[in-house]
């Protein structure tokens, strides 16, 4: 009798594991269906992982996968390009911001702007949270759509929107030795700090 009751605990235990693993993994920000893209903003950092995808021919350039990547995020700033090289690959531009920079009560106390693929933002007096925390939190993303479809929902992405986005981040070549890389790391600014993601999915919501 005893042993019995050992394995029903077990047994109990063992589905409640898998129970809680399959609700804490439901809200990666690669699950399709999560909920709440606005919510998922405010509490998800990007994921990113390692990928061995190979290189393929992509519009006349090679991408290289470097990471596997996801976001949920707010959108600050878009930015469209239409006549420089990089237009060809990446047409949009992203300013994204997620924790407290998807807050509106922290984004209304920043100027923020796009502008020569860089993205901008300035402060009147203290800024609402440390600049660190800024960098870390928000970032400039260069985005190749995968197809027509990815192309099109990305168009609907506006200032202030919730965004979900896959895919990877990459490095771009193409010949005469034109090359162009995403930065692999949320903590840098400056030039070289932009990711350049090729977006296999995009959810939008206004």
């Amino acid at each position: 009798m005893r042993l019995k009751t050992v394995f029903t605990a077990g047994v109990v235990m063992l589905v409640a594991f898998f129970a809680i693993e399959s609700i804490r993994t439901s809200y990666s920000p690669q699950h399709a269906n999560a909920p709440a893209l606005a919510t998922q903003a405010a509490l998800e950092v990007p994921a990113q992982g390692p990928t061995d995808k190979p290189a393929f021919a992509f519009k006349g350039f090679q991408i290289k996968p470097l990471a596997r990547f996801a976001i949920d995020a707010k959108v600050l700033s878009r930015e469209d390009y239409y006549l420089d090289r990089e237009a060809e690959l990446a047409p949009i531009d992203l300013a994204l911001g997620w924790k407290r920079m998807a807050d509106p009560a922290v984004v209304r106390q920043l100027d923020i702007s796009q502008g020569r693929r860089w993205y901008f933002y300035h402060w009147q007096g203290d800024p609402p949270i440390p600049v660190q925390e800024i960098v870390e939190s928000s970032a400039n993303m260069h985005l190749i759509p995968a197809n027509a479809a990815v192309e099109k929902t990305l168009g609907k992405a506006r200032e202030g929107a919730a965004v979900r986005l896959t895919g990877f981040l990459v490095q771009a070549t193409a010949p005469g030795g034109w090359r162009w890389t995403s930065s692999l790391t949320r903590s840098d600014s400056g030039a070289g700090s932009c990711e350049l993601v090729f977006v296999e999915s995009a959810q939008v919501e206004n």
